[in-house]
């Protein structure tokens, strides 16, 4: 038998994990003082953390490549992000991967 950990909260499903079966699905969200962000862009930092327009520990005047990626993704990307399911940027610096999101944005999304 595998062991499955939770994507949001990484404990082992069934043993810990008190999260709901389905995560919720992130709601698109204006953010007018990021400019022109598209809602459902996911901001990837170079330590592999997921991120969305709009996150408060953020400066939108840091999101500039080479250091940061970014993508626009369909609705329900952002609760599956994990290691077994991550995000390439398509903009920016497209080496970027986002393994991880950030627990800020997650409370929020």
């Amino acid at each position: 038998m595998t062991t499955s950990r939770c994507d949001h909260c990484d404990l082992i499903i069934g043993a810990g994990c008190a999260c709901a079966p389905q995560p919720p699905q992130r709601k698109i969200a204006s953010h007018p003082h990021w400019g022109n962000w598209n809602p459902n862009t996911i901001l990837i930092s170079p330590t592999q953390y997921a991120h969305i327009p709009g996150c408060t520990h953020l400066s939108e005047s840091e999101i500039k490549a080479p250091r940061w990626g970014w993508t626009t993704v369909a609705a329900g990307t952002w609760s599956r992000i994990s290691s077994s399911h991550p995000v390439r940027a398509t903009a920016g610096n497209t080496a970027r991967v986002a393994t991880r999101r950030c627990q800020t944005c997650n409370e929020s999304a």
